[in-house]
Parts: structure tokens; C-alpha cells; sequence
């Protein structure tokens, strides 16, 4: 099973990939859910964000389905 780290990078990569899928850019997402754009590079870098945030984007983006 992997460990947090492993956890942490698909998370954040699977969030990258549907920004990339969708043409949304870091700034465009941090002005649609009024954050920093740069709070959003670190978040995307480390992987470390919470679930609440991931749903956040998601549902900002105009994604309402998420395959594993």
C-alpha cells in the first residue's frame, strides 16, 4: 500500500492533470476560488493540501465526477 508521500503526489497530480484537461490555469484557479496564486503553487508542489481544498478546485473548475 503506498505511504502519505505516495498519497500526497496522486492527489496533487491528479489535480494537476484536471486543470490541464480543463485549460485552467494557477491563476485562474486562485481567482476562482479568491486564493493566492502562489498559495496554490505550494499546495500543487508539496502535495500536502486537504480534502476540502481538492473539492474546492474541483468544483470551481466544473468538474462534478472524479475517476480514480
Amino acid at each position: 500500500m503506498p505511504d502519505q508521500n505516495e498519497w500526497e503526489t496522486k492527489a496533487a497530480n491528479m489535480l494537476k492533470a484536471e486543470l490541464k484537461r480543463q485549460g485552467v490555469t494557477y491563476a485562474q484557479l486562485a481567482d476562482l476560488i479568491d486564493e493566492k496564486e502562489v498559495n496554490i503553487r505550494n499546495k500543487l508542489s508539496r502535495g500536502t493540501f486537504s480534502a476540502a481544498f481538492l473539492l474546492q478546485s474541483l468544483a470551481a473548475i466544473g468538474l462534478s465526477e472524479l475517476r480514480l
